[in-house]
């Protein structure tokens, strides 16, 4: 072979070489060019940053309103961001008379202690790791005033730390028992006399009831009476006496009738209040009665005893 062919051979491979070299090189350098975005497109043997630990905690609806008396629960949503497992302490504060029961996780358990874990998540993900379920409930017994109860869950681990605040609005709820002091529907009266029976005005709302005023419905000429006829205020669980005086007419018939007692209210009126009244003769025309009917027979024994003579 000639010198000039190996010189063009061996000129032809270098410049192959470095037609492939210089493809090479621009791929390298695409990959370090700015992208579109405005962001650097790292190179395949580039380190990914490290994920930073976050914890979220969400309360779908942070302040719920409801009665007296009524269970609030609060619905959170608790978001873990790491790269391993952790586990973190629950501290629940909250309002005096009032229950704080916490349910965690899907199968709503009840949390015994207060420690929850939370699952690992793979590097960038975000979504909902548990679920907590904060129940508030007024103790047994008591009727909260209306106001503002705020609830306050912090989660925390180590330097890790997330607080949420819960609020339940408690509005007002008026009621009022209305009965008699013996609890019975049924009462007598003698004609032309003043009867007395008691009844109790109750409160048993969580809010004060103003100007109770009592009536009644009863038979034509009867006289029914309230002492005292309006009470002005009545404070939750507090009660009141009524003393209520019925006089039927001197010369009603003996028998049963019927009285209908009312407390009304702006705020709250109770189910009337039914009685039977039974209606007796007063004790003067019983004696009457008794003379009559002794001289009755007195007249008859006379008469039979000069018919016997006879």
């Amino acid at each position: 072979m000639s010198m000039s062919r190996v010189v063009h051979y061996l000129l032809c491979l270098i410049l192959f070489f470095g037609v492939v070299g210089g493809l090479g090189g621009d791929r390298v350098a695409l990959a370090v060019e700015e992208s579109s975005n405005g962001t650097f497109l790292s190179s395949p043997n580039q380190e990914e940053p490290p994920i930073e630990d976050e914890l979220h905690v969400l309360a779908k609806y942070p302040v719920l309103e409801g009665k007296s008396g009524d269970s609030f629960e609060f619905e959170l949503e608790l978001a873990w961001h790491s790269s391993k497992f952790r586990v973190f302490d629950i501290a629940v504060t909250g309002p005096p008379n009032w229950d704080i029961v916490l349910f965690g996780g899907r199968a709503e358990e009840a949390i015994i202690t207060d420690r929850i874990g939370l699952k690992a998540l793979e590097p960038g993900e975000w979504y909902p790791t548990e679920i907590v379920t904060v129940e508030l409930t007024p103790k047994r017994g008591t009727m909260p005033e209306p106001g503002e109860y705020v609830v306050t869950l912090e989660m925390s681990s180590g330097d890790i730390k997330e607080t949420v605040e819960l609020k339940a609005v408690v509005t007002a709820v008026y009621m009022l028992d209305f009965y008699t002091a013996t609890g019975r529907l049924n009462t007598e009266a003698t004609a032309g006399e003043d009867n007395h029976l008691s009844i109790q005005l109750v409160n048993t709302g969580s809010a004060t009831i103003d100007d109770i005023v009592l009536s009644s419905t009863k038979p034509e000429g009867w006289s029914i009476t309230f002492t005292p006829d309006k009470v002005e205020s009545l404070q939750p669980g507090f009660s009141q006496e009524v003393d209520v005086v019925t006089k039927p007419p001197r010369k009603t018939i003996a028998g049963d009738y019927a009285v209908t007692l009312y407390a009304r209210s702006e705020e709250f009126a109770p189910d009337p209040l039914p009685l039977r009244v039974t209606v007796l003769t007063p004790t003067i025309w019983g004696w009457v009665g008794i003379l009559i009917v002794l001289a009755v027979i007195a007249s008859l024994g006379v008469i039979f005893r000069r018919l016997g003579r006879r």
